[in-house]
């Protein structure tokens, strides 16, 4: 199958491939992620909605090989042999890291934001993560059903950053839970995530050090493996770390960026 794509910028451009964190569609994603781009032009940027999520129906397995072969499909009809950049955040991030996996040859740059090259819950490395300091009151304007997770998740505790994260959230279409809950429960793992993930282009961590979801150590493990590589850890950051720390993630997305225009421009194969 192929997945719904929502597209920012000139279509001639330099593409990149955003694929969201889990329960994220293009448009919460596109909240994170576009201002970064306020103003930085050169970039196609493409918005993959995720099997029941969006605008892409849960036409396939709730599994995630399945839900990477249809990310592979939908990148090959849109993009052909072209190269790209591809940024993934959380559940995209793993995602992200199967694509060289199965296109090595097009993959012209990769940034992974608060993941992991395993998703299993007992394989995350969580040693280090340090404890938020709550601003008091911050999740006063949180729906009640969000402040359990809100207060595990997010590492810079403030209104501002709490309002910040709602705000993009309340761009999210509906879901379909069903599927989602199944994929999370018995088809998270890729069948091949033990495998080399091999990327000869600029490869980016960021990480934030209050990430009580999947931690920052495992991508700090796994930086010795390429050689075109930088790795940042926030201390003031946690799983939402583009919407708590915006700035600088621009910051450093600009200069993965920088590092991907020759490479994405390079012939394929």
């Amino acid at each position: 199958m192929t997945l719904h794509l929502q597209e920012h910028g000139e279509s001639n451009d330099d593409p990149i491939i955003v694929l969201p964190s889990f329960g994220f569609d293009h448009a919460s994603m596109a909240a994170a992620i576009e201002p970064v781009f306020a103003e930085l032009s050169g970039w196609r940027r493409l918005y993959v909605d995720l099997p029941g999520t969006g605008d892409s129906p849960a036409h396939c397995p709730p599994l995630s090989d399945a839900v990477l072969d249809a990310v592979v499909t939908t990148v090959q009809a849109e993009l052909g042999d072209r190269r790209f950049a591809l940024l993934g955040w959380s559940y995209g991030g793993y995602l992200a890291t199967g694509v060289p996996r199965r296109l090595p040859d097009q993959v012209g740059g990769l940034m992974l934001v608060c993941t992991g090259f395993k998703i299993r819950t007992q394989d995350r490395d969580l040693s280090g993560v340090l404890a938020s300091d709550p601003q008091v009151g911050w999740l006063d304007q949180v729906p009640s059903h969000l402040r359990e997770h809100f207060a595990h998740a997010v590492g810079l505790q403030t209104g501002e950053v709490a309002r910040r994260i709602i705000s993009a959230l309340h761009t999210t279409g509906p879901m379909e839970e069903t599927y989602l809950a199944s994929l999370r429960a018995e088809g998270f793992a890729l069948s091949d995530e033990n495998e080399p993930t091999a990327c000869n282009a600029p490869v980016c961590f960021v990480v934030g050090k209050r990430d009580r979801v999947v931690g920052y150590a495992s991508l700090l493990d796994s930086l010795g493996k390429y050689d075109f590589a930088s790795y940042t850890c926030i201390s003031g950051a946690g799983h939402y770390l583009p919407l708590e720390q915006p700035d600088v993630f621009t910051v450093i997305t600009k200069g993965w960026l920088e590092q991907c225009e020759s490479t994405v421009n390079s012939s394929s194969g």
